[in-house]
């Protein structure tokens, strides 16, 4: 029979690994290169235990941290990680999400024949080929994508691995800014390293083991008691994306929302949805477990440890190669921003049947990808810009929704304007709110944004977003937000050409591309 749990050792515990994995993306943020890692904050950092459990997660991109245990299973399972060795992968049918997110992995000794933890730090690279600057576009099939990563070391013993690097480096289209970043990502897992090894000379390697399942059983019984809260029952919703960027047909998700207060347990089952498609908006299922984390741990209150005993309520169902169980060698850029998002936004509006007093209506429900690459005449150099925009908030039962703000799956910031000047041949002409794009209702969903560029230089434009056909819904009563829409005028040109939500385009210097988010659905019926 194991000892009584010291609730006050355990959320002291609780606190010092969180911290510990915030301080590693400080370090990964201050040590970047790409302002897509410096300034947007377009990385995760979390911790795992001697069994590659994930006990600890900053408060970084909630798509990243949900499917990042898959990538530690697979570099734990595929390598011998030794002291001062690191694996890095970014393959998304290997336990990642799309290419360009990059997972390092780094055990921790500490005068121990196995690991007592494991760090992981991951980034998303704004190039790592493929035939889309920016590695972000419409492909068909994965290996149009970019450079494909197995679980391999980066790092022995402390010490790179040269060809390794320069294997990345030689299929990529800004490798000086790729080493930088790289680089910083490994010195985020040493901060780890040290700091756990810290922790390590306090308390002994089985009072360590014994904390951590403490900890996640602690999230486990958080998590069953809101459960049991809420109504039993079946609930189904859908949801539609408006195309995979191939064909003009809608891609639907569906899900049924099982409820059993009594076990404190949830399934949710994926059946109904899309096969997968011939564009790149397919979704592996780390995904899919990543938004089912993320919507429970919504659920939970604020200062809640979020770890692996948070998903054992969660029976998760899906199809084998459908659009949320995607096989290769399908596209899966797309799946990691939009289609995760949209399965987000169906499994809120499921749970708006059981309990809508605590479920706002849809965001945006896009990140609104947009990469630019081409030469910089400045530096006669390539590059690569990566930038995802951000929407209206949905409202909620007892609040307006936020403009301007990422949402759900996402938590990056912008790009500040003076960055994105300097580092790239680029000219903001209007970055601002775009007003009354939010939902109408008893509360209003927040206003959408409008970022307007100058193409300074020939340039390879593509997006990768939705919402212009499926406005986000509004609930109990409310209207939908506005839908995205996204422009191109042509230099010496009056009209604008309409750009898909999910296309790749050559465009001249002096081009202006205008983005116009969605706002977020409104709440309640209107106020007379």
């Amino acid at each position: 029979m194991s000892a009584p749990v010291d609730p006050i050792e355990l959320a002291v515990f609780q606190n010092a690994m969180t911290s510990i994995a915030e301080e590693m993306g400080a370090a990964l943020r201050r040590s970047a290169v790409s302002p897509n890692i410096k300034e947007r904050r377009d990385y995760s950092c979390a911790i795992f235990d001697g069994k590659a459990r994930v006990v600890a997660m900053g408060d970084h991109m909630p798509v990243h941290l949900g499917s990042m245990p898959m990538s530690v299973l697979a570099a734990v399972s595929a390598l011998e990680l030794n002291q001062g060795d690191i694996g890095i992968l970014n393959d998304p049918y290997a336990g990642g999400t799309h290419l360009p997110d990059i997972t390092m992995v780094m055990p921790v000794f500490a005068n121990t024949h196995q690991p007592i933890f494991y760090v992981a730090a991951r980034a998303h690279h704004s190039d790592v080929g493929g035939m889309f600057a920016g590695s972000m576009g419409p492909a068909r099939e994965i290996f149009q994508e970019g450079i494909r990563i197995p679980p391999v070391h980066i790092l022995r013993a402390g010490e790179m691995q040269k060809d390794v690097l320069q294997l990345i480096l030689h299929n990529v289209r800004t490798p000086i800014e790729r080493e930088g970043d790289l680089t910083a990502q490994t010195g985020a897992c040493r901060i780890g390293e040290e700091r756990l090894l810290h922790l390590g000379a306090r308390y002994s390697a089985p009072h360590l083991a014994q904390l951590c399942e403490d900890l996640l059983d602690h999230s486990e019984r958080l998590v069953r008691a809101e459960l049991r809260l809420m109504p039993a029952g079946e609930y189904f919703a859908e949801d539609l994306l408006d195309d995979d960027g191939i064909s003009a047909d809608p891609v639907r998700i569906a899900v049924a929302l099982r409820l059993n207060p009594d076990a404190g347990a949830l399934e949710l089952d994926f059946a109904g949805s899309s096969p997968q498609v011939h564009g790149s908006i397919n979704a592996v299922r780390a995904i899919t477990l990543s938004a089912c984390l993320y919507v429970l741990r919504c659920l939970l209150p604020d200062g809640s440890p979020t770890t692996a005993g948070t998903l054992r309520p969660l029976t998760l169902k899906t199809l084998t190669g459908t659009v949320v169980d995607a096989q290769s060698p399908a596209a899966v850029a797309g799946g990691n921003v939009e289609t995760s998002q949209r399965i987000v936004d169906t499994i809120l509006r499921a749970f708006a049947q059981a309990a809508p007093a605590r479920i706002p209506a849809a965001s945006a429900g896009t990140m609104s990808n947009l990469t630019i690459g081409g030469i910089d005449p400045r530096k006669n150099l390539p590059f690569t810009y990566y930038e995802t925009i951000a929407g209206g908030m949905g409202a909620g039962p007892f609040h307006d929704g936020t403009s301007g703000v990422h949402t759900h799956m996402t938590n990056s910031l912008n790009t500040p304007i003076e960055s994105l000047e300097f580092e790239y041949p680029l000219r903001v002409k209007q970055y601002s709110y775009r007003r009354e794009s939010g939902g109408n209702g008893k509360w209003n969903g927040g206003d959408g944004l409008i970022r307007e560029f100058q193409l300074l230089a020939d340039s390879q434009l593509t997006l990768l977003s939705d919402r212009q056909k499926f406005a986000p819904y509004g609930l109990s009563g409310g209207s939908s937000g506005a839908h995205g829409n996204a422009t191109a005028i042509m230099p010496e040109e009056s009209t604008q050409t309409q750009l898909q939500s999910k296309s790749s385009q050559h465009l001249p210097r002096g081009t202006t591309v205008r983005i116009e988010t969605p706002g977020g659905g409104g709440w309640g019926s209107p106020k007379r």
